[in-house]
């Protein structure tokens, strides 16, 4: 079954939310200042539990869904999070199941889950540079860390993994080149992201953004490039460094956006679906889960939502867009 929203586009990628807790508190997702020690976090039972993922994942499966992807907060955070892992591993017609995460916590748990069925893996890396990271990501965690979860994924079997990176002028866009130079290196792939104006508390300015053809411009003046065929439903725009070193993906939300070809939901920890990074609003599915539906009727009000869907906020972003309501990345996992 393949289901089109108003705009054409099919049902094809879901990211899953396990929590909304987080042990960084990077200022482009969860500032300290509105996340700090009096944030009311979810409590247990409000968090869908594994079953209760485990379930709606084989639905959206059957739905027309071929790519999952856990998210956060931090999704190893989660505790027992290779028995998840094991449980959608197993769905019938699961094509892609992966895991974004910050890293700390791979050095303990990169076996278990590749053991578990987890087959790639994200990394956030905005910086190189140890005083920096404490800066940025607002933890006593050292970037040591995150650089030893890196070998530990590696050691584990994954592998190219993929590294996100956020740029911010002013920030770190001087680490361009570097960051570059250690994805090389070290056989990952690099993704630069445009800074996007998800939720309401990150302070987004439009002039903070880096534009990924200005990315493009450096990273071909040292190391030429060459562009690779898209892939469908890919939101990067990728390209293979031309010595044969690996490639890099560049992330345009802002300056280029991909809406027409978003093909993927989100469902956020305590169980609500958004069908955009931007939406304001999301689709009550815990509750109607625990009002005792059967799976057809979950699947029939997945299907109804879907075909109504017409976001397209990228393409609508204006001066006042950015100050609108929106859900918070932390929910959704970006």
């Amino acid at each position: 079954m393949e289901l089109r929203d108003t705009l054409g586009r099919p049902l094809k990628a879901l990211r899953m939310s396990v929590t909304d807790r987080c042990n960084f508190r990077c200022g482009y997702c969860m500032p300290r200042e509105v996340f700090g020690p009096d944030y009311a976090f979810l409590p247990r039972e409000a968090l869908l539990s594994f079953e209760e993922l485990a379930r709606l994942a084989a639905i959206f499966v059957g739905l027309g869904v071929t790519k999952l992807r856990l998210t956060g907060g931090e999704p190893l955070l989660r505790r027992d999070l290779p028995t998840l892992v094991q449980m959608l591993a197993a769905l019938p017609g699961l094509q892609d199941l992966a895991l974004t995460s910050n890293g700390v916590l791979l050095p303990e748990l990169a076996p278990s889950l590749r053991v578990a069925g987890l087959r790639r893996l994200t990394v956030s890396l905005d910086t190189l540079r140890p005083e920096r990271f404490q800066k940025l990501s607002d933890t006593d965690l050292p970037l040591s860390r995150v650089l030893e979860g890196l070998e530990a994924a590696r050691a584990a079997g994954y592998g190219p993994i993929k590294l996100n990176c956020v740029l911010q002028r002013g920030v770190n866009e001087d680490e361009i080149l570097d960051l570059a130079a250690f994805a090389r290196e070290q056989g990952h792939i690099l993704r630069f992201i445009e800074f996007m104006d998800v939720g309401t508390t990150n302070g987004w300015r439009l002039d903070a953004v880096i534009p990924a053809d200005e990315i493009h411009r450096r990273l071909h003046a040292q190391w030429p490039l060459e562009p690779l065929p898209p892939k469908e439903g890919d939101v990067a725009r990728e390209w293979r460094y031309r010595d044969g070193r690996g490639e890099v993906g560049l992330i345009a939300s802002v300056t280029a956006p991909f809406c027409r070809g978003c093909d993927r939901a989100r469902l956020s920890a305590d169980g609500h679906l958004y069908t955009c990074l931007f939406a304001g609003q999301g689709l009550d599915l815990k509750g109607f889960l625990r009002s005792g539906h059967s799976d057809a009727d979950v699947a029939a009000l997945l299907a109804s939502h879907w075909r109504r869907r017409e976001d397209r906020y990228s393409e609508l972003r204006r001066a006042d867009t950015p100050g609108l309501p929106k859900i918070e990345m932390s929910h959704i996992g970006g």
